[in-house]
């Protein structure tokens, strides 16, 4: 069985008035993420720890923010794609450990309403996914409350 390990980091701004969406669902904040599609941090680091992984470049090679059809495009279809694509090049998804990296709102509350949203997109179990948050102690833009960032590791195998 051949094993690889992939890491994924996504950053974006936060903004007033803008919808947020996290892990596939929408928080209620008092501010949103901003970017071309929905700007779902978490799942922007989790498709890339995948496709770094199987050795399949990034999400932007894959769906450039260039690209009109990406416009404030669901970010779980970009998972649900990057997953199909592992399946295609034979590879399994073993699981993948992720940490939010935001000042508020507090993630803990919201964590299994994302793992039920994510876990189907990658066909794992709600086991398989671990989201952990911190905040940046006020420290730089995260602490400025200015944005946020995730990141992701994700275990593929290959029989």
């Amino acid at each position: 069985m051949k094993l690889r390990v992939g890491l994924g980091f996504d950053v974006h701004p936060l903004e007033k008035g803008r919808d947020f969406w996290l892990g596939g669902i929408k928080l209620t904040a008092e501010k949103g993420a901003v970017g071309h599609s929905d700007a779902d941090v978490l799942i922007h680091a989790i498709c890339d720890a995948l496709l770094g992984a199987a050795s399949l470049r990034d999400i932007g090679f894959h769906f450039p923010d260039t690209d009109a059809r990406w416009k404030g495009k669901d970010s779980k279809f970009f998972l649900k794609q990057v997953a199909a694509m592992l399946t295609q090049h034979g590879w399994t998804i073993e699981n993948v450990d992720c940490t939010i990296c935001l000042e508020k709102p507090k993630i803990n509350p919201h964590i299994a309403e994302m793992k039920k949203a994510l876990t189907p997109l990658m066909n794992l179990t709600e086991d398989d996914v671990s989201i952990k948050a911190t905040t940046n102690e006020k420290l730089g833009y995260v602490g400025r409350e200015e944005g946020v960032n995730a990141m992701a590791v994700a275990l593929i195998s290959k029989k």
